[in-house]
């Protein structure tokens, strides 16, 4: 976990955004390069890489709880006292005395026995794997982000770009069957018909317009820059027919999921919990060492005193009774290891769910983008019929209206067939815990312009 923690620090050091020339169309981003940009500036990754460089400083807080502890102390006071002796003889001087003293020590506390500490290393050790993990995950929570948002930024460039063609296509008709109509060829029917298609385009459009800005919106909170042009779907794409059956994945995903493994480690902490807890009843042994001195320049007694005190030896503490409260921290302990156990539990099943989820989707993409491709194929032949059967005149403007929409439908399905099985692969390896860089670049394979 320490090397993903340098892999990432160096990528984040590595990255260079180079401007385009002043004038020159910008060149397509890929979806590396949208990913690049988000490790660089992702405030969810940069949270995480913060959060994981402040839990390595338990590794020395664990170190130190079996470290010598040093304290040094030092204290003045003034003392005004009035002293009255009773009976005869007494050599010292009845009176008020003021007078003042200084003390100053050092003691060395160095832990023998301590069951409670060597517990708590290992706790603290457990807390340190468990953020090492929570940041790998993050990681791969990056990817699968940066990858939605990338293609819902298609999927709505795609739609606008799909109704403006529908729009310019629907104007031509309403044109030509204006003039059908002024000159006799057509009835006031087919005008409205255009006119209301035409219409509700102008609505989609503004809809179509705001998705997209919105999907702008949030692939900027990812990169912290608004995207140029992205780089869309080959159309040559050929799905690849899963290899791998969903009891392998499933196997995949029981071994390398980071929301189990923590689970996991929580798990493990709330064990050494109850360890803990019961090591506060054993008795703890300490050597210790201390050098003092005092001085005061009177007393009750009327002198003052110089003295110079060392000390050396080992304190053995004995816990006794603490009014019932280590019981109930034990018990306490105990039921949310439970809770823990629960929770692993939780977080396997809702893994498993993911995974049979993402496993189904990928493989409907996959059928989809074929039946999609021969739908598209059809609509494309029964628009070009319709359209010639209009021009003869056995067709009507609303039979060419209709095909017209069915093949705009068709193109658009077939886009987001094609985007969703890209998605579909990323989000099949995010729900087993296994993905990677590489992974974004196959992906990223099958984009215009990326050999």
């Amino acid at each position: 976990m320490r090397q993903t923690l340098l892999l990432i620090t160096g990528v984040l050091a590595a990255i260079v955004v180079q401007a385009a020339p002043a004038g020159a169309n910008p060149k397509p981003q890929s979806l590396l390069d949208i990913y690049n940009l988000a490790l660089a500036h992702d405030p969810t990754l940069a949270s995480a890489l913060n959060a994981n460089k402040a839990a390595q400083e338990l590794i020395e807080q664990a170190k130190a709880l079996y470290r010598p502890i040093v304290n040094f102390s030092a204290g003045a006071s003034a003392s005004q006292s009035d002293v009255r002796y009773q009976g005869k003889g007494v050599p010292f001087p009845n009176g008020v005395n003021t007078y003042q003293g200084y003390e100053f020590g050092v003691e060395a506390r160095q832990p023998l026995f301590r069951k409670q500490n060597l517990v708590q290393m290992a706790q603290l050790r457990t807390q340190v794997s468990q953020a090492d993990k929570q940041l790998h995950l993050t990681l791969q929570n990056l990817m699968l982000r940066t990858t939605q948002s990338y293609f819902d930024t298609l999927v709505a460039q795609d739609k606008l770009d799909l109704i403006n063609a529908q729009k310019a296509a629907i104007l031509s008709q309403l044109e030509q069957a204006k003039t059908r109509f002024q000159v006799g060829s057509s009835t006031i029917t087919d005008t409205n018909e255009a006119q209301a298609r035409f219409d509700l385009i102008v609505a989609q459009e503004i809809a179509a317009q705001n998705t997209l800005e919105i999907a702008k919106r949030h692939l900027q909170a990812i990169t912290g820059a608004m995207s140029s042009p992205l780089a869309k779907v080959k159309a040559n794409l050929k799905p690849n027919a899963l290899t791998q059956k969903l009891d392998e994945w499933l196997k995949v995903a029981a071994d390398s999921n980071l929301n189990i493994q923590i689970q996991q480690d929580l798990a493990t902490f709330a064990g050494q919990e109850i360890e803990r807890n019961q090591a506060a009843h054993l008795p703890t042994l300490d050597a210790v060492a201390s050098y003092t001195e005092s001085s005061a320049n009177g007393s009750n007694f009327g002198f003052g005193s110089d003295i110079n005190t060392g000390t050396i030896g080992v304190e053995l503490q004995v816990p006794l009774y603490q009014g019932g409260a280590t019981g109930s921290r034990i018990r306490q302990a105990v039921l949310n290891k439970q809770k823990a156990l629960d929770d692993v539990e939780i977080a396997r099943r809702q893994t498993e769910l993911d995974t049979q989820t993402a496993y189904f989707n990928l493989n409907s993409s996959i059928a989809q983008v074929t039946a999609y491709e021969q739908a598209l194929n059809s609509s494309q032949s029964q628009w070009d019929s319709t359209k010639m059967g209009y021009d003869v005149g056995i067709r009507t403007s609303v039979d060419v209206l209709n095909a017209q929409q069915q093949l705009f439908s068709a193109k658009r399905d077939l886009l987001e067939a094609r985007y969703q099985y890209l998605l579909n692969i990323i989000r099949l390896k995010a729900a087993v815990g296994a993905i990677s860089d590489a992974d974004l670049a196959d992906v990223n394979q099958q984009l215009e312009g990326e050999l």
